[in-house]
């Protein structure tokens, strides 16, 4: 906690006030409502809203009596440039650590590059089983669960784009390799919100990975864990399934973005979806 003796009174309601009305919502808030919840004169209140409003942090509408406060566009500068120095990596990595502890898996982070899934950041699971992924190596996107998240959480038209370009050939007995078997898989991914690769990349391992959202619900990456097929048997997906996308949304929460449910569901409505 910031020490006392440091903490600007005037500065402190203003940012009381920004609260207050971000809480609002669209509808706004009026002067004299703000006032009176952060123990403001009606003067002293519009002292600040004013300056707020002339750094387009508030906007006002409304005439005389109606006159409300809601926030202006200057956050949503602010929230780029805070996700944009904010690496995924960075965030993700203490949070994959609870993740591996809580289900005893490997734990992974990716984001797409060039059309391929490239690892970024690994958490080994306890015990002698070590997967050979490094970081920074290029995945096949329709095969490797965090590449079929991504490709499912863009438009239809990329995803066949990025498949055309860099191929989707079979690698093993399960991997689906056409585009219809391909379309459906992501179809079902939308509806369940998270990615199965099951021994489609490499025999004998299983593969769950679910997508971590960006402050405008765009996908950025995803995070997945991973095992041998022997060790999760399909009755015991949903018991990772629940702390996978958990966890994944509290990374998007801290980079701004919406949990997964309305991540997908804001794609149905849309048609964002593929």
């Amino acid at each position: 906690m910031t020490d006392e003796r440091y903490r600007v009174q005037s500065l402190g309601r203003a940012l009381d006030l920004i609260d207050r009305i971000a809480e609002a919502g669209q509808d706004g808030a009026r002067l004299t409502d703000l006032a009176r919840d952060i123990g403001l004169s009606k003067p002293a209140a519009y002292a600040i809203l004013a300056t707020l409003r002339a750094r387009g942090l508030v906007v006002d509408f409304g005439e005389g009596m109606t006159r409300r406060y809601r926030l202006g566009l200057s956050f949503v500068r602010f929230g780029d440039l805070a996700v944009a120095n904010t690496g995924l990596g960075d965030v993700a990595m203490p949070i994959l650590r609870e993740l591996t502890q809580e289900v005893g898996l490997t734990s992974r982070v990716a984001m797409l590059d060039d059309g391929f899934a490239v690892v970024i950041g690994r958490v080994d699971g306890p015990g002698a089983i070590r997967f050979a992924a490094a970081l920074g190596r290029r995945e096949a996107p329709h095969c490797s669960g965090v590449g079929k998240l991504l490709l499912a959480a863009m438009p239809r038209a990329e995803a066949v784009a990025i498949l055309d370009r860099v191929g989707h050939e079979r690698r093993t007995p399960n991997t689906l390799d056409s585009l219809d078997a391909l379309a459906a898989d992501f179809d079902r991914i939308g509806e369940r919100h998270y990615a199965v690769d099951d021994e489609e990349d490499v025999e004998g391992i299983i593969c769950l990975a679910a997508g971590v959202f960006g402050h405008g619900g765009q996908a950025v990456g995803a995070i997945s864990v991973t095992t041998l097929k022997q060790l999760l048997p399909t009755e015991a997906i949903p018991s990772v399934v629940e702390p996978l996308l958990r966890h994944a949304d509290r990374i998007s929460q801290a980079l701004g973005g919406p949990p997964a449910a309305l991540a997908w569901a804001g794609r149905n409505r849309t048609g964002g979806r593929p």
